[in-house]
């Protein structure tokens, strides 16, 4: 099974492909796209579903897993920007006829560390140790795609244990 996973944002998306078989995973890519700051939202929100029709055409993953919103209370302009952003990632997604799975960020770091709670660098940890890799994650908005993915991978693997 092949997973893209997204930590959506309106300046810099993280994304991570994962190819799942049973409890072994292995990262296929990885990186961030960006959008120009100084651009008007339709045109930055244009050029996040670009580069999500290239990652989905590149891989044709089973499943895009992407993490859910989170909104402080003191930053709601922050969570209704990243929800235009995460909007144009699902939509491109579901045209792709990939399935389309949220995860809320308390769930994903259960997932990989057993605390919902777990830190950046103990995220960071447990997806270089889970998948192997010489060096932790970076920059956060990789790692955070990676553990996007793992952690789907995990639920998916829980729901259906021959992959």
């Amino acid at each position: 099974m092949i997973i893209l996973g997204v930590d959506p944002g309106l300046q810099v998306c993280g994304y991570a492909v994962v190819e799942a078989e049973g409890q072994v995973q292995k990262l296929l890519e990885a990186g961030v796209f960006r959008t120009d700051g100084d651009a008007d939202l339709d045109v930055r929100l244009d050029q996040i579903a670009q580069d999500t029709v290239v990652l989905l055409s590149r891989y044709g993953p089973d499943v895009v897993a992407v993490e859910d919103l989170y909104s402080h209370y003191k930053h709601p302009r922050t969570a209704i920007l990243m929800g235009h952003a995460r909007g144009v990632i699902l939509q491109r997604s579901a045209e792709s006829k990939a399935v389309v799975m949220s995860f809320a960020a308390t769930r994903i770091k259960k997932s990989l560390t057993g605390n919902g709670r777990a830190s950046k660098g103990q995220m960071q940890r447990a997806i270089q140790s889970t998948l192997g890799l010489a060096r932790i994650p970076e920059p956060p908005d990789v790692a955070d795609a990676i553990a996007v993915a793992l952690c789907c991978a995990n639920e998916c693997g829980r729901d259906n244990p021959t992959g």
